[in-house]
């Protein structure tokens, strides 16, 4: 089997402001305090399927040195430049187009940077299933995470006939639902996370684009006789501007008839806030979790702190707050109001 892993490491990671920022995102940064990064830990899960050189990975043109310099061993011309982000269904097209190219029969995943796994073993098993289904058929395989709560922050892949660790078609995409609607479908046993990971060969997901999502197709297909020549940046930074601004969700996901899912707990975080992160370090007796350097807390319950640097952090009298301090920023923000850092951060960067 010919298995390639595309990896996205496009994105900003804006609601983990301080720490994350435009010069440098969450995917490239030890976010856990583990000396890896997220997009080091990624490359790493994914090892047990999938041969070294044949990783790819889509980031903007401002990131690629940081590519190169955490992840040495994938090839230059693997490392896909975007000119400006158009959301994932031109990123994923760019990558599968460029793999079409050389490797025809490629089955390839495509996968987020910025994600945690707990349960690396159960997790290769998985992909292993999805590419095992996707190496001889048309089908499209979406990794569901099965839900631990009721959590409103994330879409949802209906199953009617679901079975945990099984390939079975899917029902429905669910956008995300409000509290009600989501401890509904915990109940219901059938719903689960979209993890945003997807398995198909080559073949598929081309045909798939140009059935569903033709312009961008046809910008793909101008810039096809570029791609491993010395033009490939030039005509890319012309033409993928050009295409329309769509997820792969919307442009294929949604419509395709032939969609299934493989659904497990994995131990599971798409990490994007800093409540998602406290969840996985341990706290002390009063409920703090801490991050970092010299952190000494006083009086305080349930706070996070997440400290960047060596510098001595002191914080008194504190009840549920994130503390999360930078090179030059410091966040001091309740925790009940993280989902505003966006919102806080915004007009200063």
């Amino acid at each position: 089997m010919d298995t390639h892993v595309v990896i996205m490491a496009g994105g900003i990671g804006s609601r983990l402001w301080p720490l994350s920022t435009p010069e440098c995102p969450k995917q490239f940064i030890d976010v856990l305090g583990v000396g890896k990064t997220l997009i080091q830990l990624t490359v790493e899960r994914f090892l047990p399927v999938c041969a070294p050189d044949h990783f790819w990975v889509v980031t903007s043109e401002r990131y690629v040195d940081m590519v190169r310099e955490q992840l040495p061993g994938i090839p230059a011309e693997q490392i896909l430049a975007e000119p400006e982000p158009r959301n994932t269904a031109p990123c994923i097209a760019y990558a599968c187009w460029k793999i079409s190219e050389r490797y025809p029969n490629a089955n390839i995943v495509v996968t987020p940077a910025d994600a945690l796994v707990l349960k690396t073993a159960e997790f290769a098993e998985v992909i292993r299933k999805a590419l095992a289904v996707t190496d001889g058929t048309d089908a499209i395989v979406t990794v569901g995470i099965a839900p631990t709560r009721p959590e409103t922050g994330y879409g949802y892949i209906f199953a009617s006939e679901a079975v945990k660790g099984e390939v079975v078609k899917v029902s429905a995409f669910k956008e995300k639902p409000d509290l009600a609607t989501a401890e509904a479908y915990l109940a219901d046993g059938h719903y689960f996370w979209n993890a945003g990971i997807f398995v198909w060969n080559a073949r598929t997901i081309t045909g798939q684009l140009r059935a569903y999502a033709p312009q961008i197709a046809g910008v793909m297909d101008t810039i096809a006789p570029a791609l491993f020549t010395d033009a490939e940046a030039s005509v890319v930074r012309k033409l993928f501007p050009t295409c329309d601004k769509i997820s792969i969700d919307y442009a294929v996901m949604e419509k395709s008839r032939n969609i299934h899912v493989i659904a497990e707990d994995l131990g599971w975080s798409d990490l994007g806030s800093w409540g998602s992160i406290q969840t996985h370090i341990v706290p002390d007796g009063d409920g703090n979790a801490v991050i970092g350097g010299d952190v000494r807390l006083f009086g305080c319950k349930d706070c996070f702190v997440h400290t960047a640097g060596e510098k001595t952090v002191v914080v008194e009298g504190l009840e549920g707050y994130i503390v999360a301090e930078s090179a030059d920023r410091l966040l001091v923000c309740r925790l009940s109001e993280e989902q505003r850092i966006k919102e806080y951060s915004s007009e200063k960067n």
